[in-house]
Order: structure tokens, then sequence, then C-alpha cells
């Protein structure tokens, strides 16, 4: 499979973390009433992911045909 652009992988790996990280900081607080908001660490973790198997290195792009 490999890495197809070191750019996008990168930025989905940072995602991935980031939301990782934000529902961890929520959890361990020490605050009962934080809770972290599940339905936006799905989706951030699904755009990571996403990003990591993208294909956009070395695609070259086509003319619209009218």
């Amino acid at each position: 499979m490999g890495i197809k652009s070191w750019k996008t992988t990168l930025f989905g790996v940072l995602s991935i973390i980031s939301a990782l990280a934000s529902a961890g900081t929520a959890m361990l607080d020490g605050n009962p009433l934080t809770n972290p908001d599940w339905s936006l660490v799905t989706a951030a973790i699904t755009a990571g992911l996403a990003a990591i198997m993208a294909k956009d290195k070395n695609v070259t792009g086509g003319s619209i045909q009218q």
C-alpha cells in the first residue's frame, strides 16, 4: 500500500492525534461534567483515515468535457 503523499498522510495522522488528544483531555480533566463530543471525535478520525488513504500524488487532472 505505501504512502502516496507524505503531506496528506501527515495531516491525516495529525487529525487523528488531535481528535484523540481532545477526547482524552475531556475525559481525564478531573471534571465529571466534561465529556467528549464523540460525534466530532468520530468525524475527525474518519477524515484523518480518508486523508491517509487518499491518492493525490502523481494524479493528472483531465479537462472537463462538455
